[in-house]
């Protein structure tokens, strides 16, 4: 009889400890599903923090590139207007952009970089190409030349010309530079291939504009 109460004894022990075990398992099973989306969103917050950080580095900081005018070539690779098609053009002078623009009537046909005068020396208004001009000047109170000068008002002293020289012929490379923004005093700086194209094209009376905008 002792016997068979030590058996159920026994056996009651062996069932509570299934029991228990499997009530650890649970809670165990349990554990780990409630940390595994805590591991996961940290793993990810982590690896979203490290590619936003490789990102920004990665990216290069955006700059205004300045423009580099080639100022001894034509500023249009086409080929200047012919003017026996054109007989009609005039020059628009614009001191807003910078341009000189050849036109007939209201059709663009070819256009230029230009440098009118600082500190509104260029006035504006409409003119007409003079009979003064010439290969070369050089003006020795403001110690600077240009070649391919074309007179549009006062007779020698408003013109279009190149890029400036210096006494001994040589293109002064820094305000040569300067082409497409304000830099002279007063006359109209073109590249050295479109001052020559207008020196030996533009005829005389050609209608110029000058305008502020």
């Amino acid at each position: 009889m002792k016997r068979f109460i030590k058996m159920q004894q026994l056996a009651i022990i062996v069932i509570l400890a299934v029991i228990l075990l499997g009530l650890g398992y649970r809670h165990i099973v349990n554990a780990k599903q409630t940390m595994a989306p805590q591991t996961t969103t940290t793993a990810s917050s982590s690896k979203v923090a490290s590619s936003t950080k490789t990102s920004s580095s990665a990216t290069p900081t955006t700059k205004t590139q300045k423009q580099t005018i080639d100022w001894r070539a034509p500023s249009e690779k086409k080929a200047y207007p012919d003017l026996k098609q054109h007989p009609h053009v005039w020059l628009d002078v614009s001191q807003g952009k910078q341009r000189v623009y050849v036109k007939d009537g209201n059709q663009v046909l070819y256009t230029m970089y230009a440098s009118t005068g600082m500190d509104n020396t260029t006035p504006n208004g409409t003119y007409s190409i003079q009979a003064e001009r010439g290969d070369h000047f050089f003006n020795h109170k403001l110690n600077e030349g240009a070649n391919y000068w074309t007179s549009w008002s006062g007779h020698g002293v408003y013109l279009f010309h190149s890029v400036p020289t210096d006494a001994s012929g040589n293109y002064n490379v820094a305000e040569a530079e300067k082409l497409g923004h304000k830099a002279s005093h007063g006359c109209v700086r073109l590249t050295i291939a479109d001052a020559k194209w207008i020196n030996t094209y533009i005829p005389f009376g050609t209608k110029v504009v000058i305008r502020a905008s």
